[in-house]
């Protein structure tokens, strides 16, 4: 896909202490963002989310996709995923972030919210399996969600609304310091998928 460069409004750090979150608005046109949201909803290998919990097995409404270099396993909630080969889209996609946070990442985890009644619980990326302290870059697609951080000494909260073809990015001390969610609601009838570009070890 021909992707259609716009200025995009990029922020100072979001968080007031204890870590670095950095928000540059869409990075994406309209038009391509809603082309990546139709193909990635065809042609990801999408499975329902799996958890172990205090010894109980869930499956979420909310499906997941793992993605990245040959021979990374990623590990949470108890549970492991082989990384899929990089299809054409991904690859476009990473690119493109690289390209705008100046940083490799070598696997991706995507999620899929069918509309708002599926959201994500207050955690942090800090699975040891990550390289410490690394960008990790959220891309967004399709209908638009408030995304929260929270400090976990303070409790102080940051709110801001995640756009279509948005970029995020997490780094530093972050996920030592704060947690985040995606809240449910009820209004949002539309899916939204993101993309998490993450850096493993090797």
């Amino acid at each position: 896909m021909s992707l259609t460069a716009i200025q995009e409004k990029f922020s100072g750090n979001l968080l007031p202490y204890d870590g670095e979150v950095y928000y540059y608005g869409p990075i994406l046109n309209e038009q391509d963002s809603i082309q990546y949201l139709n193909k990635l909803l065809l042609e990801i290998e999408w499975k329902n989310d799996e958890a172990k919990i205090f010894g109980k097995h869930f499956i979420t409404k909310r499906k997941v996709a793992w993605y990245g270099d040959d021979g990374f396993d990623y590990s949470y909630s108890n549970t492991t995923r082989s990384a899929l080969s990089w299809s054409k889209e991904l690859i476009e996609l990473r690119s493109l972030v690289i390209e705008k946070t100046q940083s490799g990442f070598n696997s991706c985890l995507l999620n899929l919210y069918h509309d708002g009644d599926e959201g994500m619980a207050w955690h942090s990326d800090d699975e040891k399996s990550l390289q410490e302290n690394a960008p990790i870059a959220s891309l967004s697609f399709g209908a638009a969600r408030r995304f929260l951080f929270r400090h976990r000494k303070t409790l102080e909260t940051i709110e801001l609304m995640l756009s279509p073809g948005s970029l995020l990015i997490m780094q530093g001390n972050t996920q030592s310091h704060w947690v985040h969610s995606l809240p449910k609601s009820k209004r949002i009838k539309s899916p939204r998928i993101n993309l998490t570009f993450r850096s493993m070890k090797r």
